[in-house]
């Protein structure tokens, strides 16, 4: 079990501004608890432990604010392109998946649902506090647009580029490729639960 030595009200406000929720402690030793998908904080004096399956979720938050690298999956689906459309995206460290989703978004292009894909993990990678992050995603398109190597003729295309340069101008570094479909398994896999359960 992870755990890292903190001032147990710094990282309950951390926390707090992150929107997770925190409840007083199950023993007299216990400061608080807070738990988000996999994983669960228990403070105590000076030491913040994290256990459950998935500590990364909470581990990203609790770190100083200001540090670390991550790479962030995304993908866009459309069923008709226009049509239903969904988001997938995935936050990883070195220590694993720091956080994931998958949400439907209306209709739309193909094109659009990545770039609202991209969008979600930058805005996720910039609420966990990362200066650094290395965007992965499997469409050439919106990879050479976002780095200045194709024009982004359509107007809609073009509002949704400059969000996500906005966006990547809050990091200290950044880089964005394209991998192929398998590299980006898990963006996909997302994108397309929230299309089939939508």
């Amino acid at each position: 079990m992870p755990s890292i030595e903190c001032d147990p009200d710094v990282a309950r406000e951390r926390l707090e501004d992150a929107g997770v929720d925190v409840a007083d402690g199950n023993t007299e030793y216990e400061r608080w608890r807070a738990t988000r998908g996999g994983a669960t904080a228990v403070a105590y004096d000076d030491t913040v432990v994290v256990q459950g399956s998935r500590p990364t979720e909470l581990l990203a938050l609790l770190r100083p604010a200001g540090g670390g690298r991550a790479h962030a999956y995304f993908d866009g689906a459309s069923r008709g392109n226009p049509g239903p459309a969904a988001i997938g995206w995935v936050l990883v460290t070195s220590e694993g998946i720091v956080a994931e989703g998958g949400e439907r978004i209306g209709e739309t292009t193909n094109n659009r649902a990545e770039y609202e894909a991209l969008i979600r993990a930058l805005e996720a990678a910039r609420e966990y506090g990362f200066e650094e992050v290395d965007v992965r995603g499997d469409s050439q398109l919106i990879a050479r647009q976002v780095r200045g190597e194709y024009d982004t003729n359509s107007p809609a295309l073009r509002e949704r580029r400059v969000r996500a340069l906005e966006l990547l101008e809050d990091f200290d570094r950044w880089s964005i490729e394209h991998v192929p479909r398998e590299v980006n398994d898990r963006a996909d896999s997302l994108a397309n639960e929230a299309l089939d359960n939508g």
